[in-house]
């Protein structure tokens, strides 16, 4: 999991919300402590992104996974198995026979484990997860990443919701953070007025910061001056915004 811009957008700055900061001390809390942790709020606000920054500094291994949708145990079991040993399981093989390998390559030495898109996991594979944490022999951080309806799927499992040491939840900023944060995310910003910034975010972007970093793109290709009323309302037609307001 890199820490890259939506689309890789070059030139934006890491901006250091609250959201980020607290995912950074929670991942150190849970790397410390061999715990538990979640990270979720809507697509877009910043999880993925923080996830990736946290932890960059910690002396630990790290291991960061994605499965598919609605998984089985059995899926879980080989994707978690080729992301822990680098190997990919033979096919035939079954869940009891890949647990056991994976509980002990999880016992060699200690790791942060990021899942990502959490919420696509069933209670089946939670369950999984957890057992694998609370294994005696394995020694690894467990990170759930997720966007909407994360923290529902997680929290009605109550050996799971139990075991949450830390949570952080991200969500859009308000009009009042993207003026004062917005100037600061990417120099094309830095004259803009802060009344087509308002504009921009009312129309399209709603204080999230993916939708910052896609109009942004456009801005770099196609505004061959200043950032103004005029240029930013034409960009905003090629971001199904809507008629243009009169």
């Amino acid at each position: 999991m890199s820490a890259t811009h939506h689309l890789g957008l070059h030139g934006a700055r890491v901006i250091e919300t609250r959201e980020l900061q607290l995912a950074e001390q929670a991942v150190a809390d849970l790397v410390d402590l061999h715990a538990m942790g979640v990270l979720y709020g809507p697509a877009g606000s910043g999880k993925t992104f923080a996830a990736a920054l946290a932890g960059r500094e910690l002396q630990i291994a790290r291991v960061d996974v994605q499965f598919p949708s609605r998984p089985t145990m059995l899926h879980v079991a080989q994707h978690l198995t080729r992301a822990v040993t680098g190997t990919l399981p033979p096919r035939r093989r079954n869940r009891f026979e890949l647990s056991d390998e994976l509980i002990d390559a999880l016992a060699d030495e200690s790791r942060l484990i990021v899942v990502d898109e959490a919420q696509w996991l069933n209670r089946e594979c939670i369950e999984y997860l957890r057992h694998l944490h609370d294994h005696p022999d394995t020694r690894f951080a467990l990170l759930l990443v997720g966007g909407d309806g994360c923290w529902e799927v997680l929290s009605r499992e109550p050996m799971l919701r139990s075991r949450i040491h830390r949570q952080v939840r991200f969500s859009a900023m308000n009009l009042a953070t993207v003026l004062q944060v917005i100037p600061r995310y990417h120099p094309v910003y830095a004259d803009t007025p802060a009344e087509v910034i308002a504009d921009i975010d009312d129309r399209y972007a709603h204080g999230i910061f993916r939708h910052w970093a896609g109009f942004t793109h456009s801005v770099l290709a196609h505004a061959a001056g200043p950032l103004n009323a005029q240029v930013a309302g034409d960009l905003l037609e090629l971001h199904a915004t809507g008629q243009r307001a009169a």
